[in-house]
């Protein structure tokens, strides 16, 4: 008897490890150096986590062998709080906080217990496409709105607002964003907060990348603009502590929660299923928020972070024909390949050609939902001198790339 997938992975998709990946894996085994610029993962570039965190993991290890309450540890939790408070968000008690391993468990968690079969979410283009394979493997309909790469990639208002239906419930927020790199101003979050005040939407809030930000930008949390609306914030300690293997992440619900009652019970539930978050990670969470920032080391003037995103943009916007938008934070970097230049008509064999050619993984644009094949992302973690290797291949198989 054939043995399918079930139906409710037919528009489920994540292709930052998909098809290509598995290419290069086979390269791999066959001997070949892959530069692997496909995945936000620090630690194979060389950025090592802070010492404590480690350190009180560790010592707490004796006592984190049974469950945590199914929201996650008390003083974890109130570490958060305490967190929430420094980003102006309002009114976030100890039972408003839940704990997760890492934040896509929570994020799918937060689409199965609002969505039935047809409900609608909207969600940027790019996208992290996480947001978008959790909505539908919900059963609900992921609606992507439109970001203006013109207009260092803020969310196109007026797009949102063409799109929203009876069936709409709810609008994503990815801030920092993955994969642009864009950091929303206080004026765009507002505008944001008024269409889904409008609209009665709940607000979806990925802020994970909220530490790493250049060139002096400051970020706001939409939660803390839009105290009266219900918001769910997402963050934790992947990227700006470097321990992305520990899955350590926080939901964080914030907002008028009378008339959500209903939904609250059913994430309880949801927490409840899984038992609990993993306890030895959640022991990383104090000490982090609470320790000494060295992520602040890393992305001012003189910093690692910095000066691979300033040389990685660049080297880019020197390839002919190819354009980029300075990150503002993040992580990554969202480059345009002019369609006059380059007619790549499909941008997954564009990425698969490079890799056999230059040994180099990237990810199409496609990847991230965006709607025509001219983009790609990299990351900006490797080292200065891999960077520019990197990117000096990538611009040689540009130069005579024909599909």
């Amino acid at each position: 008897m054939q043995v399918s997938k079930s139906n409710k992975l037919a528009n489920v998709c994540y292709d930052i490890r998909g098809p290509v990946l598995r290419h290069a894996k086979r390269l791999e085994e066959e001997g070949h150096r892959i530069l692997k610029l496909n995945i936000g993962n620090p630690a194979p570039f060389g950025f090592e986590a802070p010492e404590e965190i480690l350190q009180d993991v560790i010592l707490n290890l004796s006592t984190a062998q049974g469950y945590s309450d199914s929201r996650g540890l008390f003083s974890a939790r109130k570490a958060v709080m305490h967190y929430t408070q420094t980003k102006n968000i309002p009114n976030v008690g100890i039972d408003d906080i839940y704990l997760g391993n890492g934040v896509s468990e929570l994020i799918v968690m937060a689409m199965q217990g609002l969505l039935n079969n047809g409900d609608e979410v909207l969600i940027p283009a790019p996208d992290y496409p996480l947001w978008t394979a959790s909505v539908s493997l919900s059963g609900g309909k992921p609606v992507h709105y439109l970001c203006d790469e013109q207009s260092d990639w803020y969310p196109d208002i007026e797009d949102i607002r063409s799109k929203i239906t009876s069936n709409t419930k709810a609008l994503v927020i990815i801030n920092p964003n993955n994969p642009t790199g864009a950091v929303y101003p206080r004026e765009v979050l507002e505008q944001l907060a008024q269409v889904a005040r409008e609209n009665n939407l709940i607000l979806f809030a990925d802020e994970i990348y909220d530490k790493i930000l250049y060139d002096g930008v400051e970020h706001e949390s939409v939660a803390a603009v839009a105290p009266d609306l219900l918001c769910l914030t997402f963050n934790g300690l992947s990227k700006s502590y470097r321990v992305a293997g520990f899955r350590s992440g926080w939901m964080i619900i914030s907002g008028p929660k009378q008339h959500a009652k209903s939904y609250l019970e059913g994430l309880e539930i949801l927490a409840s299923m899984r038992l609990c978050a993993n306890v030895p990670a959640q022991h990383a969470i104090q000490t982090a928020l609470g320790g000494y920032q060295s992520i602040n080391d890393l992305i001012l003037p003189g910093g690692r972070l910095l000066e691979q995103r300033d040389t990685a943009w660049e080297l880019l916007n020197e390839i002919p024909g190819v354009s980029c938008t300075k990150p503002k934070g993040a992580l990554y970097l969202f480059p345009r390949l002019d369609p006059k230049v380059y007619p790549i008509h499909n941008d997954e064999k564009m990425v698969l050609d490079l890799l056999l050619q230059e040994k180099i993984l990237i990810v199409q644009g496609t990847a991230f939902n965006w709607p025509w094949p001219d983009h790609f992302r990299i990351v900006s973690l490797p080292r200065k001198d891999d960077l520019e290797m990197a990117i000096g291949r990538i611009a040689n198989f540009l130069k005579s790339y024909k599909q």
